[in-house]
């Protein structure tokens, strides 16, 4: 299970910290992504770490801004965001892969199987 937390409404500029605590078979797990879904729009990928590396990716449109990490004694990804924007709006949600079939980082929704609920991020202008 993914627990997603760190929401809020922050201005534009601010720092802001989201957190996901996975808990059950983290073992299994190949890698953590974050994905955000702004209103109206389709759920887009954000970043992504493998567990046991902890190797990033992190998507161009935030690539100088955001950072991702994760610890593994403490089954947590931390997905720690700079200089949010309004565009940075809309509900976060981390999603676990435990099944490999192709390249550890993935964009693509359907790569990962286990999704936490979601956290709404909200910045204003």
């Amino acid at each position: 299970q993914l627990q997603a937390s760190g929401g809020g409404l922050v201005q534009a500029g601010a720092s802001l910290r989201l957190s996901c605590a996975a808990s059950g078979r983290t073992f299994s797990v190949f890698a953590m992504g974050w994905f955000r879904q702004a209103p109206g729009k389709e759920r887009e990928f954000v970043s992504s770490i493998t567990w046991r590396a902890g190797d990033s990716f992190i998507s161009r449109s935030v690539k100088d801004r955001f950072t991702i990490s994760r610890d593994r004694v403490t089954n947590t990804v931390t997905l720690q965001m700079h200089e949010v924007k309004a565009e940075d709006t809309g509900v976060y949600y981390c999603a676990a892969r435990s099944t490999l079939n192709g390249p550890y980082h993935s964009t693509t929704i359907r790569d990962y199987d286990t999704w936490g609920q979601g956290t709404l991020v909200t910045v204003s202008s």
